[in-house]
């Protein structure tokens, strides 16, 4: 993003928060927490108002648009200023300037993704780029920018409660299930299963009783981490399969050590780009610990299927044979071309730079992109005169996550968990740099010094969830969790502040 903008390009950063980010972009886009649809909703609006709708793209290559013109004609300028925050002449200009864009790029993380309504604000933002054509050519698109490590090929692999291998669909997809049970000489029920949110309700209702974890630390990743911990010991029998003895494996009935994939394993990586490439073993791991793939295939052999000692070649050259979007690309085409992104069909194939190049061809080619209109749908934990504050949290450029893999290596300029506030909450709220503080949710409370951050609004904070075992905060985040993906709304938790030494509301326990 930064070549791009050294070479002329405009960046527009949505986001409440002035991050990093923002500090290059052309405009900061300061929306409320929650209000992306209603932005983006506007932002529509304003383009088929201002005549800047790329008509020969949504006539021949969309279905749905009538019903969307409808959809957003109430999302006027004014009303998203008052939803959003954001000033509508900066609303005007972010649709103009992205409507009448040669090329543009809609990149979005888990700002988007993480609320009760994840699936919808995706959706809002694909409409933008069918109203205007931006998808389907090279340098327009939309980039879903992923925030760990082969999430994408995670997802690609079937990792997923209503997929196979290569997004094929489990239940609707007759074909593909006969393949794979051709391949794995078994049958394959034509049903979903649950996805992470379902199986804690699961646990809460006893009908999950055994859980077998990889690579996770669901006890403090988990939205509600009070209520996600109480279930994991709640459990019959927890497997955790991990490189280090993370809080969830504490409370385990069995640790299985595994290795480190990306230097003590063969394998591969797909990146946000669709980019499948190699992983190369570089070091023997220690003593007493194997590899994931030997770990399951000798697991397997005690539940009675006799996997033998597959290669991770092996395995891959099972996956192009089952999933047709991979079926091209052999070890050797991933070594000789540094790489290929998928869909690869087969080994004359070069690989798929971008999506979507078939919603230009003529005639079309397969189904029209379907706009799906959506409804402005604000946070679920409301903000109150007991709860005043909106909490979003986030990560740093140097921390992953629960702070397994970062926090016992600390770079010289690391420092723990504070809680982020604008100089004028610090203000209002008596409060000096680095005092100690309580934050009170309703779910729980923990507490944390306090910082005075030039980048937030009056009424919103910040924290992450690098440093549970300091400062637990996903104990305060919601569990409210989108239907359709059954993402949690981590980024819009009700929270207020006490001076430490104030008095403690009744049933309120701090978090661990």
């Amino acid at each position: 993003m930064l070549k791009g903008i050294r070479n002329g390009a405009r960046l527009y950063v949505v986001d409440p928060r002035r991050t990093a980010s923002a500090e290059w972009a052309h405009l900061w886009v300061g929306l409320d927490v929650g209000s992306d649809i209603a932005l983006a909703n506007a932002v529509g609006r304003e383009i088929i108002h201002a005549g800047l709708v790329n008509e020969t793209f949504v006539r021949r290559a969309t279905v749905g648009f009538e019903a969307y013109r409808e959809a957003v004609e109430p999302c006027t300028l004014e009303w998203a200023e008052e939803v959003t925050g954001v000033p509508r002449d900066v609303i005007r200009q972010l649709a103009h300037d992205y409507a009448r864009a040669e090329r543009a790029e809609l990149c979005w993380t888990l700002g988007i993704t993480e609320h009760h309504n994840a699936v919808d604000n995706v959706f809002a933002l694909i409409n933008l780029a069918l109203l205007t054509g931006h998808v389907g050519r090279y340098g327009s698109g939309l980039n879903p920018l992923r925030g760990q490590n082969n999430v994408q090929g995670g997802g690609d692999m079937g990792a997923l409660p209503n997929k196979l291998p290569g997004f094929q669909d489990i239940e609707t997809d007759e074909a593909a299930r006969a393949r794979f049970e051709a391949a794995w000489g078994c049958r394959i029920q034509p049903r979903r299963g649950m996805h992470l949110a379902q199986m804690f309700d699961a646990m809460e209702r006893g009908t999950l009783r055994a859980l077998y974890v990889i690579g996770e630390n669901p006890a403090q990743s988990e939205a509600d981490a009070g209520r996600a911990e109480r279930l994991l010991k709640g459990l019959d029998h927890l497997v955790v399969q991990d490189l280090f003895l993370t809080r969830t494996a504490e409370l385990a009935d069995v640790v299985l050590p595994s290795t480190a994939s990306w230097c003590e394993s063969e394998g591969t990586v797909t990146s946000s780009e669709r980019r499948v490439q190699r992983v190369r073993k570089a070091l023997e791991p220690p003593p007493g610990t194997r590899d994931d793939l030997v770990i399951l295939s000798q697991l397997a052999a005690r539940l009675g299927h006799a996997w033998g000692e597959p290669t991770a070649e092996q395995v891959w050259d099972e996956c192009r044979r089952l999933s047709p979007m991979h079926r091209g690309m052999s070890y050797a085409r991933l070594e000789a071309l540094g790489g290929i992104q998928w869909p690869c069909p087969d080994e004359s194939h070069p690989g798929t730079p971008f999506l979507h190049a078939r919603l230009w061809r003529e005639p079309l080619e397969g189904p029209p992109a379907p706009f799906k209109p959506v409804q402005y749908d604000p946070p679920v934990d409301a903000l109150t005169p007991e709860f005043p504050l909106r909490l979003t949290t986030g990560r740093r450029l140097e921390s992953f996550n629960t702070g397994v893999m970062t926090t016992r290596y600390k770079p010289p300029s690391a420092q723990g968990e504070f809680l982020h506030l604008s100089p004028e909450d610090m203000r209002d709220l008596g409060l000096h740099e680095g005092e100690r503080v309580r934050i009170v949710s309703r779910r729980g409370a923990v507490e944390a010094p306090v910082r005075t951050d030039p980048g937030l609004r009056p009424g919103l904070a910040f924290m992450t969830f690098h440093f549970p075992d300091e400062v637990n905060t996903n104990v305060l985040t919601p569990d409210h969790w989108d239907p359709q993906s059954g993402t949690s709304e981590f980024k819009a938790a009700a929270v207020r502040v006490e001076r430490l030494g104030a008095a403690r509301p009744a049933g309120v326990e701090v978090g661990a």
